[in-house]
């Protein structure tokens, strides 16, 4: 999966995608650009590149891969995602997947920090308690929130150490 994270005029914005409502897995919700290794994907960092491709449009040769997160298991359907995170550059043309995606999301950070809250959601009629980021009319829940969570605690620890003068 990748992560794909641009800084616009100071404040830096991720890319999500909204999927298709009439998807057999997870449809309606909002995630990162990702899906499962092909056979001739040399390593899981060309996956998430291979699929960002497939799905939004975004060229490889236009992602920096920086780093990679924790891998996050999705509860529901037991798999293991691992999230790379990627620097584009701001301003693209995304071309989405007419099959998969429905469309593509771009959210500032400080809008996804102040939309964290914790939630009651109901899934398959079992109400949990779960960490949600809401922008708008958006609800990002799930592993797509573990992986935005990991992103928000590493970038405000590396700040933190920034300013620390480390």
């Amino acid at each position: 999966m990748l992560v794909p994270l641009y800084v616009h005029d100071g404040a830096a914005h991720l890319v999500f995608t909204k999927r298709r409502d009439d998807l057999r897995r997870h449809p309606g919700e909002i995630s990162f650009p990702g899906g499962r290794q092909d056979p001739e994907d040399p390593d899981l960092g060309a996956t998430a590149l291979r699929e960002a491709e497939e799905e939004i449009g975004l060229p490889p040769d236009a992602v920096e891969v920086v780093g990679a997160l924790q891998p996050v298991p999705t509860i529901a359907t037991g798999f293991s995602v691992y999230p790379f995170v990627g620097l584009i550059e701001p301003g693209h043309a995304w071309t989405p997947s007419a099959g998969e995606v429905a469309a593509i999301l771009e959210l500032g950070l400080d809008d996804l920090r102040a939309g964290y809250r914790r939630e009651r959601l109901l899934r398959r009629g079992i109400p949990f308690r779960t960490d949600v980021y809401v922008v708008g009319d958006q609800l990002i829940w799930g592993a797509t929130a573990r992986i935005l969570g990991d992103l928000l605690e590493r970038l405000d620890a590396r700040a933190d150490r920034d300013l620390a003068g480390r």
